[in-house]
């Protein structure tokens, strides 16, 4: 085959450090446009994301990038824009680590609908507990030593 064709989809997860409550109503449809930029410049497509003040989910359809690659930038060029936005977010940071769960195209939906109903969610269920189960959803094991930055 002359050419190289890849589509894979990954839900994405990640937190402000310490899960600090700073991503407000009013900048999340910025920093959200500014992250599917990112992710365009990266030749990767962002079909939806969502989250609450202290974390975000992204689900992405990455094409031929390293998924660590990819967040490693996402991060750090949110995290510059974010703070130059304005005073408040002078000391925003992302925590170091991240979860990101392969899905097949089947889940598109599914996962959509999650990612959509976020701020529900979170009525009930912390950053934690989610991303504990999460992580047994997907058979991920973790040490939670190193989880909560």
């Amino acid at each position: 085959m002359p050419q190289s064709l890849v589509k894979m989809l990954a839900h994405i997860v990640f937190s402000t450090k310490d899960r600090v409550k700073i991503i407000t109503p009013e900048i999340e449809p910025l920093l959200f446009g500014y992250i599917g930029g990112i992710i365009r410049n990266n030749d990767a497509r962002m079909i939806i994301a969502g989250g609450i003040a202290d974390h975000i989910h992204l689900l992405v359809s990455l094409g031929r990038i390293d998924v660590g690659v990819l967040i490693g930038d996402i991060k750090r060029n949110s995290s510059r824009w974010i703070k130059k936005q304005d005073v408040r977010f002078a000391k925003f940071y992302w925590q170091r680590g991240y979860g990101a769960f392969s899905i097949g195209q089947s889940q598109v939906a599914t996962v959509s609908k999650y990612i959509q109903k976020q701020k529900e969610h979170h009525k009930k269920q912390t950053f934690q507990d989610e991303f504990r189960a999460l992580c047994r959803k997907y058979d991920v094991e973790f040490d939670e030593r190193y989880c909560w930055d």
